[in-house]
C-alpha cells in the first residue's frame, strides 16, 4: 500500500499550522481527523474523515519548508 500525506500547511488556519502526517492511508486519516478536532475545533465525523481522505497526497509529494496555501473548499 502506498504511503499518503495530510499536510496542514496546505490550508489557511488561525494557528498557521505546520503539521504534516505521513503513513498508511487509514493511519493518516485517523490521525488527521483527531488533529483537526483537537487543534482546529472541527467535529470528527465520518463526513470529515471522507473529506480528509479525498485531500490526501502521495507521501513522495512532501517538501520541507513553507507551502503555498490553497483556499478551503466550499
Amino acid at each position: 500500500m502506498a504511503r499518503k500525506m495530510a499536510d496542514c500547511r496546505r490550508w489557511p488556519s488561525e494557528s498557521n499550522c505546520s503539521l504534516v502526517i505521513i503513513g498508511e492511508e487509514d493511519e493518516v486519516v485517523r490521525a488527521a481527523s483527531e488533529h483537526a478536532a483537537s487543534v482546529h475545533d472541527h467535529e470528527d465525523t465520518p463526513e470529515m474523515r471522507e473529506q480528509i481522505r479525498q485531500f490526501l497526497e502521495p507521501a513522495e509529494s512532501y517538501q520541507p519548508g513553507p507551502r503555498e496555501q490553497e483556499p478551503l473548499p466550499g
